[in-house]
């Protein structure tokens, strides 16, 4: 890779990271101040492993309503195509820590978790592609590398 790209994890030689780990990917302001902070939440080691599809629906739904749970600043959560994690975005909020902590409690709240949130064709535009008990083991799984999740490239 000579050129820079415009895309942030174009960048990343993603031969040299070490999931699990949450690290911040960029830093966006506004016009008005506001500052987005988007963290790369990568739960499996690029190029090695992914995410099923069902569980990681159902893990994006968990997380995008129960984060919000824990924090008024969330922005966005969202799976990459790659299906090996999800970026997070936050609204004015730098404390790195304090996502750490938020992503601890969104993913100890999907182990408790009973249902798939909006897991119907009303409110999902892909319905039957759901699995609960695969968000709950990735979540567990995550959760297990806590110690890990500061620790970025191998």
């Amino acid at each position: 890779m000579s050129d820079k790209m415009n895309v942030e994890s174009f960048n990343l030689d993603h031969t040299r990271v070490k999931a699990p780990y949450v690290r911040l990917a960029d830093i966006k302001t506004g016009e008005n101040g506001d500052r987005i902070h988007k963290y790369d939440m990568r739960i499996c080691q690029p190029n090695r492993e992914h995410m099923e599809m069902p569980a990681l629906h159902s893990l994006e739904h968990l997380m995008a309503e129960l984060s919000r749970n824990h924090s008024d600043r969330i922005v966005d959560i969202s799976p990459m195509g790659c299906q090996t994690g999800f970026y997070v975005a936050l609204i004015n909020h730098d404390d790195y820590d304090d996502v750490l902590t938020l992503l601890q409690k969104t993913l100890e709240d999907v182990l408790e978790a009973d249902e798939v949130p909006a897991c119907n064709e009303m409110q999902c535009g892909w319905a039957a592609s759901h699995s609960l008990e695969g968000a709950k083991q990735i979540a567990r799984g995550f959760l297990a590398g806590r110690h890990e999740w500061t620790d970025v490239f191998a």
